[in-house]
């Protein structure tokens, strides 16, 4: 379809596919363990598929999948049973397949034999890489002819690849085997009641493996795991750890914590920066959108991520003109891929900039940073790069200059949407008509609007009072503007956008909810905001759709068009308790954590729109990425908002005034940083209770003021 391309569309992995994620690495297989070139499968290191083939036989059967599971996000575990040639139901052998991530792989292979006499096997595993590109993959359309060659020695097979300039490789070792063509076979005989094991390993070719690759040991990859287990581990002590008295909702909120910690990758210019990806499978890349929402939410929890990600989006701000890649002075990026060789990549090189609210949140996040309490030189080498995207805002993104932020792809291999509903249909009128562009998004002008206002908030904490009012005082007039040109008074909710002749594009969308958390909306009409977001045709039971049954485009199977996304909810929820809506605030909560339950307490980035009533349990959209960094830092997001839990450590002022749902229970957390100290957290009901507070942080029982309200901040400042 026209507008669609490889990036936004999301191909599927297969039923019942078991994805691992490492930082930026990935790997998705069958249910059994085995990975084959003809599906969208693999083990990807850089954005490119290092391994295609990896398939077990047992006396010449595949083997028949029992279970599989993910003890961590990197680690898989795949339990089957050796088919017998006869035809026979029944096996005595049994296989086990321990697998961990890391650059590449680390696989323990178990043969189990229940019978009680020796079973003879020969095991088989085949191995192959076509080094084809994640995009290439996901699209199922390959545009580079590698030169390949192969090369087998005792135990081990190295196979490499030229194309063009660029070469790639990856060795491969499996100890006390015959290697051949086509991989490895292995011969021996299980004596009765016993097991036997074998290690293979896979690792990209670099300076530290080529040394040895001629030499079937296992050190680096074993260094490898530790590395990627070192890591994880790391993140687990720096992180709080929750007892929650629901065991269902403790469960979804550290699943969470393990999917963002696994999440994490380095920026290879600057391996200092931890930055989160966007989400697995096909999007282990920085997104400037999703890796700032993403570390917004989890802030309270980790400040690191959104330092991080503001440093690299920072080192990587537009600074010209550049019509295929969109990239525009002081614009924040849309995504970064590591190592792609075809064109298939918007504006088909590593970096594409069209995107129209990365720009506006850096700064949100910066100002949510600053108050959470990172280093004020980190803030002040930081401040000229929000500066610029302000700039950017006035310039560029203010197209025809009336006041809101637009967008228009630049050539006609970019993204025709350029919000976060970036599918080629994602802005529709009520009637199901597509808007043109350029497109003024209502949620984008609430990003400019809290842009503006953690900019004015961080010349105030500084001292410049001037520029604080000026800030202010555009944050007022855009709210009043706003105000004016999207709200549809005749029925109670905002415009989605302005198309390109200003008109309203009337659907009934979600994006309003934003609105909510921004604080863009006028109070007097946020009732009706919420009363239409949690009416039946928004709210769905299990969570707000993306857009309502009532609408022409509307289709619950959609991508953006009847789905119902949790990183979307838990921003919605940010906003009914930013305007006081509790009761709403619970409920949608409570529908998304019971949502959880059906999906192994791991929220998808999406999942379709039906309803409650008529489908007793959450049903999958075939394509949706798991784990996903926003939809994992949702469950934080949730609690933090029902916590009403904020700081501003400038002020040295803690603020809770917690409504956790009932059903909850109770809430103890430790290890939780506020203001370069640790503190632990008691919630039940209403009550709440900090220890540990470093000294000069003050705790209030209430909610903190807004930051426009410069008066009231200044009053605590002084006091």
């Amino acid at each position: 379809m026209a507008g669609w391309n490889a990036e936004n569309a999301a191909g599927p992995a297969g039923q019942g596919a078991v994805t691992l994620v490492a930082g930026s690495s990935f790997c998705i297989s069958l249910q059994n363990g085995d990975i084959f070139p003809h599906h969208p499968h693999g083990v990807f290191y850089r954005d490119t598929r290092i391994l295609s083939r990896w398939s077990l036989t047992v006396n010449g059967q595949p083997v028949e999948p029992l279970g599989a599971w993910n003890p961590s996000p990197y680690q898989g575990t795949h339990i089957g049973r050796a088919a017998r040639s006869d035809g026979r139901a029944d096996s005595p052998l049994m296989v086990e397949r321990n697998r961990k991530l890391g650059a590449g792989i680390v696989e323990d292979i178990t043969i189990h034999n229940y019978s009680m006499q020796p079973a003879a096997c020969e095991i088989v595993l085949s191995v192959d890489a076509d080094f084809a590109d994640l995009f290439e993959v996901k699209d199922g359309r390959f545009h580079r002819l590698w030169e390949h060659t192969r090369r087998t020695n005792a135990g081990s097979v190295t196979i490499e690849a030229a194309w063009q300039e660029t070469r790639k490789g990856i060795v491969v070792r499996v100890f006390n085997s015959e290697a051949n063509a086509e991989g490895f076979v292995l011969s021996m005989t299980i004596p009765a009641h016993k097991q036997w094991t074998v290690r293979a390993t896979v690792l990209p070719l670099a300076a530290e493996t080529e040394i040895d690759a001629d030499t079937p040991n296992v050190s680096l990859s074993a260094a490898m795991s530790s590395a990627q287990e070192q890591l994880q581990q790391a993140w687990e002590a720096r992180i709080p750890l929750p007892r929650i008295g629901n065991p269902s909702i403790e469960r979804s909120l550290l699943r969470s914590h393990d999917d963002i910690g696994a999440l994490r990758i380095v920026d290879p210019e600057h391996p200092d920066h931890m930055v989160v990806a966007a989400g697995a499978p096909w999007f282990m890349a920085l997104f400037g959108r999703d890796s700032l929402l993403s570390s917004f939410m989890v802030l309270p929890l980790d400040a690191t991520l959104a330092l991080g990600t503001l440093q690299t989006l920072a080192d990587r701000q537009g600074t010209k003109v550049d019509s295929l890649t969109e990239e525009q002075p002081g614009r924040i990026l849309h995504e970064v891929r590591l190592d792609v060789g075809t064109r298939l990549a918007l504006g088909g090189r590593s970096a594409y900039y069209g995107t129209a609210d990365a720009t506006p949140l850096f700064v949100t996040v910066l100002g949510e940073a600053s108050r959470w309490g990172l280093a004020a030189e980190d803030i002040a080498a930081l401040v000229p790069h929000a500066d610029r995207a302000l700039d950017w805002i006035q310039c560029y993104g203010d197209r025809d200059g009336d006041g809101f932020v637009e967008y228009e792809r630049l050539n006609d291999q970019g993204l025709i949407n350029q919000g976060w509903k970036d599918s080629w249909d994602g802005i529709n009128f009520a009637d199901g008509s597509l808007a043109e562009a350029p497109i003024a998004l209502c949620e984008v002008q609430g990003y400019v609007y809290s842009a503006y206002i953690a900019r004015a908030w961080m010349a105030y904490d500084v001292g410049d009072e001037a520029l604080a009012h000026d800030f202010r005082e555009r944050a007022e007039r855009l709210k009043k503007q706003f105000n004016e040109q999207f709200w549809l008074p005749d029925r109670g909710y905002y415009a989605i956008a302005l198309d390109r002749d200003k008109r309203q594009v009337d659907a009934c969308a979600s994006n309003m909810g934003h609105c909510l958390w921004s604080g863009i909306v006028d109070e007097d009409k946020a009732p009706q905001v919420a009363r239409r977001l949690m009416s039946p045709e928004m709210f769905s039971g299990w969570g707000v759709r993306t857009l309502a049954t009532d609408m022409g485009a509307y289709n619950p199977v959609s991508y953006h068009n009847g789905s119902v996304w949790p990183h979307d909810n838990a921003l919605i929820v940010a906003g009914f308790i930013r305007y006081g809506f509790v009761k709403e605030a619970q409920q949608l909560s409570s529908a998304l954590m019971e949502a959880a339950e059906y999906t192994d307490n791991r929220l998808p980035e999406l999942f379709c729109g039906f309803s409650r009533s008529a489908c007793p349990e959450p049903i999958p959209y075939p394509t949706a990425c798991s784990p996903q960094a926003w939809a994992s830092a949702a469950p934080v997001m949730l609690f933090r908002s029902l916590l009403r839990y904020d700081a501003h450590v400038s002020l040295g002022r803690l603020w809770m005034d917690p409504v956790l749902p009932e059903a909850w229970g109770t809430l103890h957390t430790t290890n939780l940083p506020v203001g370069g100290g640790r503190v632990t957290l008691d919630v039940s009901g209403s009550d709440a209770k900090v220890e540990g507070l470093p000294e000069g942080m003050v705790f209030h029982r209430g909610t903190r003021p807004p930051l426009a309200d410069f008066v009231e901040l200044d009053r605590l400042r002084r006091y």
